[in-house]
């Protein structure tokens, strides 16, 4: 068994060497031992794949990092980003949403809470419509408003669209803007505008360049957390990265 192991072993580390080093015939009786190992005893398989899994994790982790920190100007100093939570955070978070997203909105009051108990974050928020018309539409409609009507009414616009259930339409997006007494007129010159175009176009580049294929998406500091976060998770994170700096 250990001289099976041996060549297993070498064989992972350079097949080509050790395909090379045998004859045809040593090469099928070596393929037909190993099977017969493997088969005996397949938590050596289930380990390797293990070790294989963890530096996968570990070089993209590394790579998350990378990207974080070689895009940290657009990620934090975009004058067009809605920014929230304490401007004078000792820990940003950028979130890349989308408001049609199931697990944006599920993240939603955890990301609100975060802020709330935490009070020491800074917060914000990269529109990345990437599913569909209504999403487009809902984005270009709270982008606008932060445009028309500034960031306190961007705020309401996000905490509304993101508790919204119904599909979002221009009808829906118009009684919105009645209930909240929003410029619907100006609002809807600003949606179809280029800069709304091109602040919708730039976060697109930005997800593309750092990898980000879905909803939600955070970058916490220098860390990548694609996808949906419990807010005890998220605590952790939060205090793990306070405790490395």
């Amino acid at each position: 068994m250990k001289r099976i192991a041996l060549a297993l072993a070498m064989t992972l580390a350079s097949p080509t060497f050790a395909q090379e080093a045998m004859t045809e015939a040593e090469r099928t009786s070596f393929r037909a031992e190993v099977r017969a190992y493997l088969m005996e005893n397949p938590e050596v398989l289930m380990e390797a794949i293990g070790v294989l899994e963890q530096r996968e994790q570990a070089a993209k982790a590394n790579s998350d990092v990378t990207l974080a920190q070689t895009y940290a100007g657009q990620l934090h100093d975009d004058p067009n980003s809605f920014v929230g939570g304490n401007l004078e955070g000792d820990i940003t978070i950028v979130e890349f949403m989308d408001y049609k997203c199931g697990y944006c909105k599920k993240a939603y009051p955890e990301v609100a809470q975060l802020l709330t108990t935490d009070g020491n974050i800074k917060y914000i928020v990269k529109e990345f419509p990437i599913l569909g018309d209504q999403s487009m539409l809902a984005a270009q409609f709270a982008i606008a408003t932060k445009i028309v009507a500034g960031d306190d009414a961007y705020e309401t616009v996000h905490n509304t669209l993101m508790e919204f259930r119904g599909d979002i339409t221009q009808d829906s997006l118009s009684r919105l803007a009645a209930s909240l007494e929003l410029d619907l007129a100006s609002i809807s010159v600003e949606m179809n505008g280029a800069q709304v175009a091109k602040i919708i176009n730039d976060n697109r580049l930005l997800g593309q360049a750092m990898q980000i294929s879905g909803t939600p998406t955070f970058v916490v500091e220098d860390q990548m957390l694609r996808g949906y976060v419990p807010f005890d998770q998220m605590v952790r994170i939060v205090d793990a990265i306070r405790s490395e700096g």
